[in-house]
């Protein structure tokens, strides 16, 4: 017999599989076995009652008792689920922690993302957001995607010297064919950004041809700040501009 969303049988199934997993975060993805408007229904009733906490649109949280009352959801563990549902990647000085630019922890969270919008309760509402990034950012990994928005910045958001700065720039593009992957995606990127890439990617010496398709998407007679970059050994024949006139 089908089973309608009132299924007294689906309902016992996710009120007993909620109340023994303790705290954590649902999402009805997390009953695809059951009916989705008998998950939809079951999780709006338990909100009711207390005994869960709706975070966002789908997404509800089971809190645990403790000596100054329920618990709260760890906001790293929400922006984890909003990562898994949208594409968001760390930016700015998340982005350089990330990738060993920065030792230090960020105050205020920094995410960049492909998607118009992203639900304010799953990242933060202090969270500063970097939206209308590529598509083609989907393909890529979270370092991957870092790399491309510590180049849009020119390294600003590095603790280190210009030149550790490009260093450990270019062996973090050395190493499981990023530069490979982010020369794919870089007509998405805007100019400055292509020109870095040709910069770090002739100075990893790329196949000629691969360096010709890509200066060949950039006008020659434009001149670009490439800001800690400025020092790369080819800035200046990928349209950087005098490092006298560059601000580090």
């Amino acid at each position: 017999m089908k089973r309608t969303a009132s299924n007294p049988k689906t309902s016992g199934v996710i009120r007993s599989r909620i109340k023994r997993s303790g705290e954590r975060l649902w999402r009805l993805d997390d009953f695809r076995d059951r009916p989705f408007p008998a998950v939809a229904q079951e999780f709006s009733r338990m909100a009711r009652k207390g005994d869960l906490q709706r975070i966002s649109k789908g997404v509800y949280y089971r809190a645990r008792p403790t000596s100054f009352g329920p618990s709260r959801p760890n906001p790293i563990a929400i922006r984890q689920l909003a990562q898994r549902t949208k594409s968001v990647f760390p930016s700015g000085a998340s982005a350089a922690n990330l990738l060993g630019l920065s030792t230090q922890t960020p105050k205020r969270g920094e995410v960049s993302t492909n998607s118009l919008s992203l639900p304010r309760k799953l990242i933060g509402p202090d969270t500063r957001i970097h939206a209308r990034r590529p598509e083609a950012w989907k393909e890529l990994s979270e370092i991957e995607a870092a790399i491309l928005d510590t180049l849009r910045n020119g390294g600003n958001a590095s603790e280190f010297s210009p030149a550790e700065t490009t260093s450990l720039l270019l062996k973090l593009l050395s190493k499981e064919h990023r530069l490979k992957k982010l020369l794919a995606v870089a007509k998405t990127e805007p100019p400055r950004v292509r020109a870095l890439l040709g910069a770090f990617a002739e100075t990893l010496e790329a196949s000629p041809s691969t360096l010709e398709k890509l200066r060949a998407t950039l006008n020659p007679s434009s001149r670009f700040n490439f800001g800690r970059f400025v020092g790369l050994p080819t800035a200046r024949k990928w349209l950087a501009r005098d490092p006298r006139h560059e601000t580090v």
